[in-house]
């Protein structure tokens, strides 16, 4: 835990195969990060950018483009969750998420036999499963949770996407006693209205941050076991804020924050540690009716937020696949 008494953690979110052997065990040997994130759009970059995974992928000729996609990012993942081993059998986190195919947002049953053939081919219990709070995805979550996989719900903006999230791994306690986490994007939501917020001469930075904090207020008094609220999407585009704003204005007992390594940098050397959630609800409200008032209707927004981050999942993956042909 990055702050033992909170029993807040933070988390990297990024992989890459030399960083693993490199920064990463750093910010872990120096109890910085106890856990680590990944997300289609993150191995693009990792494995379309980096050297690293050269002479695995000119092994892997006969296989599907899928299947070296998933080569690569098991490796990757298994190594993550073997120097992330130690913390996690200390009882400190030390989980890596590995998303499942984005394309299978809408297939219940195709997205719990993906987890649980992924679970099992990386064969580490510290590796969560992401899968994105759709429909389907709640069916999936509660399945793969009741089966003992811990569960990363992710691509969260909404109060009722993150109460089912949290009433299916109610359900599933009932059956296993396994780790999940409910992530929240953030600073998406700010990106997407504060031009207009701007304009309306209300501050701008503020709403993902009050939406984040109204839904970890909703989950926390829920009490599901074993389940924590995790703040995603918490980099800064731009300097308008400063660089660690967003894990700053979210520190919370019971949560988790996983932000880009630059952004986690930058709270270590600088960043505040005074617990700022939870929030009362009326200065929730009163944050969210300066919004409405604005012209801003913050249902359509998170709406099209939802439809946009899973396009982008696929974009990235589809990306992968079409270079691994």
């Amino acid at each position: 835990m990055y702050i033992e008494e909170a029993r807040f953690s933070l988390w990297a979110d990024f992989i890459e195969r030399t960083f693993l052997d490199e920064g990463f065990k750093e910010l872990i040997a120096k109890g910085v990060i106890n856990g680590a994130t990944s997300n289609p759009a993150i191995f693009k970059n990792a494995i379309l950018t980096s050297a690293a995974y050269k002479e695995q992928l000119s092994s892997l000729g006969a296989l599907s483009p899928k299947e070296k996609y998933e080569a690569l990012a098991i490796f990757d993942i298994q190594k993550a969750a073997d120097i992330l081993r130690p913390l996690y059998d200390a009882g400190d986190d030390g989980y890596v998420s590995i998303e499942v195919d984005p394309f299978l947002c809408d297939d219940a049953e195709a997205t719990i036999a993906e987890g649980l053939r992924l679970h099992k081919s990386i064969n580490r219990p510290n590796v969560m499963i992401k899968v994105p709070a759709t429909n389907a995805g709640y069916i999936a979550m509660e399945s793969l949770a009741s089966q003992g996989i811990p569960v990363n719900a992710t691509l969260i903006f909404s109060v009722d996407q993150a109460l089912k999230c949290a009433e299916a791994f109610e359900r599933a306690s009932q059956k296993a006693s396994v780790d999940t986490v409910i992530s929240v994007f953030v600073s998406r939501i700010d990106r997407a209205i504060d031009e207009t917020l701007r304009a309306a001469g209300v501050r701008t930075g503020l709403m993902g941050i009050m939406n984040a904090a109204d839904i970890y207020n909703r989950v926390e008094a829920l009490r599901v076991p074993k389940c924590r609220v995790l703040f995603a999407s918490t980099g800064v585009k731009g300097d308008e804020f400063r660089a660690s704003y967003y894990i700053d204005e979210l520190l919370a007992a019971n949560s988790v924050n996983t932000a880009p390594i630059a952004t986690i940098d930058a709270y270590v050397k600088g960043g505040d540690i005074t617990l700022k959630l939870p929030l009362d609800a009326a200065t929730i409200r009163e944050h969210q009716q300066r919004v409405a008032n604005a012209g801003i209707v913050m249902d359509s927004v998170i709406e099209q937020q939802i439809a946009e981050g899973l396009e982008a999942f696929k974009d990235a993956f589809s990306e992968i696949l079409s270079e691994l042909e």
